[in-house]
C-alpha cells in the first residue's frame, strides 16, 4: 500500500510541484491549500505524514497551530515543517511544536524524499514483532523500540519518532560521545546541526517535565552528546 503524504501549502503552484514530484516518487498525495480544509480531513483520516508551510494565506503562523493539532492526534505521525521562513526563531519554534524536521523551499527534491524516507523507515519498528532484546532499560529509563514508548522512573515520557530514535542513539552505549554525524547515522536523520541541536534541548525538557532532577544527557562541546553510564 502507498504511503499517503499530506502537503498543506497556501500557494497553488508550489502545492502542485510538491505533489507532483513526491508522486513521481511512489508516494499518495493529498493536497490542502489551507488550515481548516486540511483539519477537516485529518479528522476523518490521518495521513502517514504530513508536510505543512508555516504561513497559509491569511494565517501567518497557521501552518504552527496545525501542527500542534496534529501532535495532539497522534505522538507518533511524522511532521515536517516546509517553509521559506529559515530564522532560528521559526525552526526552533516548529521543532518545539513537535515537527520531527524543519527544512526550507530551497531543498533540492532527492534531499526532501531523503528525509521522508528516513522517517517511514524509522517507523516500520511499529511492525516488527515484539522480542525481549527490543526492549532497553538503562536504570531508571525503558525504551520500548517496537511501541516507540519511552518511560522515565515508570513516568511515560512522549517522544517524536525523531526524538526517541535520538534517545536510543544515545543510550545503547551509556557513556559513549555521539557526535551529530553519529546521531543522525544512528537515528537515520537527514538535518542539519542545528536542528540537532533543537531536538535535545527538546527531548531534555520533556524529560525534565517528568523528573525535575533529570540530568542524564550530557553536553560534551565541541564533541556531542551522550547518556550517563549507570
Amino acid at each position: 500500500m502507498l504511503k499517503r503524504i499530506a502537503i498543506v501549502e497556501d500557494d497553488a503552484a508550489i502545492r502542485k510541484n510538491y505533489a507532483d514530484a513526491l508522486a513521481r516518487n511512489g508516494f499518495e498525495i493529498d493536497a490542502y491549500e489551507s488550515r481548516p480544509s486540511a483539519m477537516a480531513a485529518f479528522k476523518a483520516r490521518l495521513p502517514d505524514l504530513a508536510v505543512i508551510d508555516i504561513g497559509l494565506g491569511e494565517e501567518i503562523d497557521g501552518g504552527f497551530s496545525l501542527c500542534r493539532d496534529l501532535r495532539a492526534m497522534s505522538a507518533t505521525l511524522p511532521i515536517i515543517f516546509l517553509s521559506a521562513r529559515d530564522s532560528d526563531i521559526d525552526i526552533v519554534s516548529g521543532l518545539r511544536l513537535g515537527a520531527d524536521d524543519y527544512v526550507t523551499k530551497d531543498v533540492s527534491m532527492p534531499h526532501l524524499s531523503a528525509r521522508i524516507s528516513a522517517l517511514f523507515r524509522r517507523l516500520e519498528a511499529l511492525r516488527m514483532p515484539a522480542r525481549a532484546e527490543d526492549v532497553l532499560h538503562r536504570g531508571d529509563l525503558t525504551l520500548d523500540i517496537n511501541r516507540l514508548s519511552t518511560r522515565w522512573r515508570s513516568q511515560e515520557v512522549i517522544l517524536t519518532v525523531t526524538e526517541f530514535w535520538m534517545i536510543h542513539a544515545l543510550v545503547k552505549f551509556p557513556g559513549h560521545v555521539k557526535n551529530r554525524d553519529q546521531l543522525m547515522r544512528e537515528a537515520e536523520l537527514v538535518v542539519d546541526d542545528n536542528t540537532i541541536t533543537s531536538h535535545m534541548k527538546r527531548i531534555r525538557k520533556k524529560f525534565i517535565l517528568a523528573d525535575e532532577s533529570f540530568d542524564e544527557i550530557e553536553t560534551v562541546y565541541g564533541m556531542g552528546y551522550r547518556w550517563k553510564a549507570v
